[in-house]
């Protein structure tokens, strides 16, 4: 499919086909997204570019995630999807600005775009170009990771209460620490992916000089961005510490409990082997209260042990 975003009588409007019709004055952005290799084609004929594959757009080099031409601006840019299983991967998008027009080629629905294109279309704005819409996408997307910020920064705080005031140490606990960890790197790699692309567009010799003021405040939110991710970052780290030293007071508590329970028998214990043995001559063996008396004796044996437990404060 091929989204085109265009200017008529005034007016931004959009079509889900590539109108050879338009002329280029009149086209801000084509949005190419699962298009068959004819529509691939079409687009790269009717404006005389050739898109990107998918692994030149995953390249991590610098100079293959925004590099320039004489006529045009290539920039590739990861983008946060979440799948069924609620746990997110990168997805990578191209773009390509020639003529002032944005061409982004992706093969995933992204909220991003969606959010973009309704304020685009919804925007009184008639005056501007691919090179804005560009910078809408990127200012939607720092946008929508900084939600998922603060969203992930709410459950920090629940398993922090869970943990700390709750004392719930189940397994799941960890796994979700675990889990937390593995999104808020994913989002530091994808926040610092966009901030490579920001910091390479102030560079630009095409990139109209009237976007700079605004670029510098998405690099500014940006490395906020990275700040808040770091801060969550920790906050797992000293999460995680926090509760494998519960498990260890967990186990020590439980270990000490064994520990405490064998040193009490072990008098009684002692007492029991010594008139448990078959010597013929034991001056006890035929006493009339012997069996009684060896009880009395191990019972105090292991209540004076218990008290000394208590003096001692080992219990």
């Amino acid at each position: 499919m091929v989204n085109v975003t265009f200017l008529k009588n005034n007016k931004l409007l959009n079509i889900n086909y590539l109108d050879k019709s338009l002329t280029f004055d009149k086209i801000l952005w084509i949005d190419i997204l699962f298009a068959s290799e004819e529509e691939k084609k079409d687009v790269e004929e009717f404006l005389d570019i050739k898109l990107q594959t998918r692994q030149e757009s995953e390249e991590i080099e610098s100079s293959s995630r925004y590099f320039e031409t004489e006529d045009e601006i290539f920039a590739n840019s990861n983008f946060l999807v979440k799948n069924s299983n609620n746990e997110y991967h990168n997805e990578p998008v191209s773009f390509i600005i020639k003529n002032r027009i944005l061409i982004s080629y992706r093969n995933v629905k992204l909220k991003a775009f969606d959010d973009t294109s309704k304020k685009i279309l919804a925007s009184a704005r008639t005056k501007i170009s691919g090179f804005d819409v560009f910078l809408s996408l990127f200012e939607t997307r720092i946008d929508l990771d900084a939600d998922l910020l603060e969203a992930l920064a709410r459950d920090i705080s629940k398993i922090s209460k869970q943990i700390t005031v709750e004392k719930y140490l189940d397994e799941k606990i960890i796994i979700k620490i675990t889990h937390h960890q593995e999104t808020t790197m994913l989002l530091r790699e994808n926040i610092i992916d966009k901030q490579r692309v920001m910091s390479a567009i102030l560079k630009s010799e095409f990139f109209p000089k009237t976007s700079y003021d605004l670029i510098r405040i998405m690099i500014k939110d940006i490395g906020s961005l990275i700040d808040h991710n770091s801060f969550s970052f920790e906050r797992l780290e000293y999460l995680q510490d926090t509760f494998l030293g519960l498990i260890d007071i967990e186990q020590n508590k439980i270990i000490k409990i064994f520990t405490v329970a064998t040193v009490l028998f072990m008098p009684p214990t002692l007492i029991a082997s010594i008139y448990g043995m078959n010597f013929k001559f034991m001056p006890e063996l035929h006493f009339k209260y012997g069996y009684a008396i060896a009880l009395i004796l191990m019972l105090l044996s292991a209540l004076v042990t218990l008290l000394i437990f208590r003096k001692k404060k080992w219990l």
